[in-house]
This record gives C-alpha cells, sequence and structure tokens, in this order.
C-alpha cells in the first residue's frame, strides 16, 4: 500500500536528516509522527520512528561523557596495513573482530564496551593484517579524534548489525556525520572523487548478525536503499558465516603485494613475505629488504607463480612486481 507521505511530513523528515543535536533530532521525529498518515501502509514507518525517538532518549540519558584526557587516539600501524573497524553502538564490532583474530577485546551486549582504539592482529594466509577495534560511532556526534583515527588508517571496515531494523538509518546518519569531518566512505572499488576537499577511504561494509530473525529482510532494504554505491557481505561472529570471505576482502581492500625475498642460491621463506602496496617495483623491494640492497642494486632475477616465461629470468630496477613474486637481489 502506498504511504501518500504529506508535504509537511516530507519537510520535517528533510530537517531530521539535517538536524546535529539528539534535541533536534527528536523535535523533527515528534513532527514526523504528528503528519504522518495512519492507516496500514505507514505502519512499519511509525514504528520506526518510534523506536528512533526512545533510542535518542535513552542515548541522552546514559550516553558517558567523553573526555579529552586517557589514553591517545593515535595506533601505530603494523603489518600489511591498519583497518580501521567502525559501526554504530551494539553492532557486534569487538565480537566479529575477537572471531577473525582470536584475539579477546572487551565484549558486552550494551553500547559503548570499546571506549578507546585497540590494535588487534588478523592474520591471512601468510600475512597479518591490523584491525584497530574503536569506539562505537554514535549517529548524533563523531569525535575529532576518532575522525583523525579513521583518516589516517589504509581502510576502513563498517560492521553493521541486520538484526536492527534501524541500521539503515544509523548508517546514514553515520555517513553524514563522516562526511561532516571531511571523509567519504567509498566501495570497494571507488569511483572518480566529486569534492576535492573530502578523504576517500576505501571501505568494506560487513552486515554482521545474519543468522538473527528478520536479518534477510533488513540486509534486502540495505541493499535497495544505497542501491549499486555499496555492497553488503552478510556474516555472523556467532556462527562464523562467511568470515573467511571476510578476511580476503579485508586483505584485498589493502590493495597490497607480498614479496618474496631470496638469497641465490637458497630457497625463498615464503612464511615471512614483504607486503607492499600494488604498483610496486623491483627496486622497491630492494629499499624494503636493506639499504644496501637499494644503494648498490645491480640487477635482479624474478620467479612468478604461474608464468612460464618468468623463472628466474634477470629483471631490471623498474620491473613491476605480482602478488607472490619471488626476487633474488644482487649487488
Amino acid at each position: 500500500m502506498p504511504a501518500n507521505l504529506t508535504p509537511q511530513y516530507i519537510e520535517a523528515e528533510r530537517k531530521f536528516r539535517e538536524a546535529k543535536t539528539p534535541q533536534e533530532k527528536i523535535q523533527f521525529l515528534e513532527e514526523m509522527m504528528a503528519t504522518i498518515p495512519k492507516h496500514k501502509g505507514t505502519e512499519k514507518m511509525r514504528a520506526m520512528i518510534k523506536t528512533k525517538m526512545a533510542k535518542l532518549k535513552a542515548s541522552l540519558q546514559s550516553r558517558p561523557a567523553t573526555t579529552r584526557h586517557g589514553p591517545s587516539f593515535h595506533v601505530e600501524k603494523s603489518g600489511a596495513g591498519q583497518v580501521a573497524v567502525i559501526g554504530p553502538p551494539n553492532s557486534g564490532k569487538s565480537k566479529l573482530i575477537a572471531a577473525l583474530t582470536g584475539a579477546q577485546p572487551e565484549v558486552g551486549d550494551y553500547p559503548f564496551t570499546t571506549r578507546f582504539p585497540a590494535p588487534y592482529m588478523m592474520k591471512f594466509e601468510n600475512v597479518k593484517v591490523q584491525l584497530v577495534d574503536t569506539p562505537p560511532l554514535a549517529p548524533d556526534d563523531l569525535e575529532t579524534d576518532l575522525a583523525e583515527l579513521i583518516k589516517s588508517a589504509d581502510a576502513v571496515l563498517v560492521i553493521l548489525d541486520l538484526a536492527d531494523q534501524e541500521t539503515p538509518s544509523l548508517l546514514e546518519a553515520m555517513l553524514l556525520r563522516l562526511k561532516e569531518k571531511r571523509i567519504e566512505l567509498a566501495s570497494e572499488k571507488p569511483g572518480p572523487v566529486l569534492e576535492a576537499s573530502l578523504i576517500v577511504k576505501k571501505t568494506l561494509l560487513a552486515a554482521n548478525k545474519c543468522d538473527r530473525p528478520q536479518a534477510e529482510e533488513t540486509l534486502v532494504f540495505l541493499k535497495e536503499y544505497f542501491g549499486p554505491k555499496y555492497s553488503f557481505l552478510p556474516v555472523s561472529a556467532d556462527r562464523g558465516d562467511n568470515l573467511e570471505e571476510l578476511r580476503r576482502k579485508i586483505f584485498l581492500l589493502l590493495d597490497v603485494i607480498r614479496a618474496y625475498s631470496k638469497v641465490p642460491g637458497k630457497k625463498p621463506d615464503l612464511n615471512d613475505p614483504f607486503a607492499l602496496k600494488k604498483g610496486t617495483t623491483v627496486i622497491d623491494l630492494a629499499r624494503a629488504v636493506h639499504k644496501d640492497f637499494f644503494e648498490k642494486f645491480k640487477y635482479a632475477r624474478i620467479w612468478r607463480k604461474g608464468s612460464l616465461s618468468l623463472r628466474g629470468q634477470m629483471v631490471n630496477r623498474d620491473f613491476p612486481l605480482e602478488d607472490e613474486d619471488v626476487v633474488e637481489l644482487h649487488i
């Protein structure tokens, strides 16, 4: 049944989307509730408005005050790359990180369990990726310190809760708060930057709790609402659904390759690769191995998986590397 929304409702909804404080949001939600037509076609919309108001009122009463004192939000990068893991309160972010890494971050069934950023190492095949668990990103606020951490990370992983019907509106609010801090979350394959002032971050969206009731309905709505701009990978921290695929996608998000340095006459150590950005050349690997190889470089030999021609072939310093190349450096 069509909703037949009134102009007054549409105007109140526009003001709600632009509102910055919880008090303003509650005011415009009340206007939306007062002007929305009451019939079967708007039952779900009215229920969502009531839920939003309840959550905003609860957040005003229970959200802990933020402070500038305490542990730093800066996290030293480690591994093949740093991924900032963000999400709304109670999205299961810390629990999913525990499932991906085997670590034991503080996990609770209540909002704001994570108060400060904490790094954990996720293993993918023979490399490790740093996942940084962050405080929940509330729909009405984004701390400057958290925004700066997101800007400095190599990529972003957004955790969403498919068990919560409010997830689409929470994601929309989160994207708006990030944009206010000049952060644009792009897809795994971002297109051209439309606003030069924005810092674009490659982003993966993990739709958590796919094993819960109504999860499929929420996932369908997410896909319909956000269209082709974002793709959503359904996962479950509890049941383990798609966790290996999530690890693979996180690694691919970093745009890195693995290269192995080989000593002449010996086999390479395939358990300890150098993680380098795509587009890396032989001389970039030489610099990463040791400054002597960079300064005294003469030539290299390369072995490439699946290639019949590159099996110990001599190459120069500008030869581009691909994932899992074995390189023998000569000085």
